[in-house]
């Protein structure tokens, strides 16, 4: 089930952001770099987040102007964590070991 603050968000802005989603997923595909960039975010946020599980520590969801609205327990941190980690993998393999047989074309402007 939905948590109530995601129900409660316009259904623009909920389009906006998978539409975001989606576009940052293809330049990850087309370009090296940007997987290297990733690679390196997502081992810090693993990292951070298994420290969180670890030490028990709940972290208050807060918004400007709408106050508390959710809490994430160390549960859902180690869930993250894991997930944030096997994304790490994934992009540290294809950003750095994994060659592209021909390289893509290039755009001239």
């Amino acid at each position: 089930m939905l948590p109530a603050w995601l129900i409660s968000l316009p259904v623009w802005l909920v389009i906006f952001i998978v539409l975001y989603a989606i576009a940052v997923l293809v330049v990850a595909i087309k370009y090296r770099e940007v997987r290297k960039f990733l690679a390196g975010a997502f081992f810090v946020s693993s990292g951070t987040l298994w420290y969180l599980w670890l030490t028990g520590a709940s972290i208050p969801l807060v918004l400007p102007y709408a106050g508390t609205i959710s809490i994430e327990t160390p549960e859902i941190s180690g869930q993250r964590a894991i997930v944030h980690f096997i994304l790490f993998l994934l992009c540290f393999y294809f950003g750095f070991f994994n060659k592209r047989k021909d390289p893509p074309p290039r755009v001239r402007l």
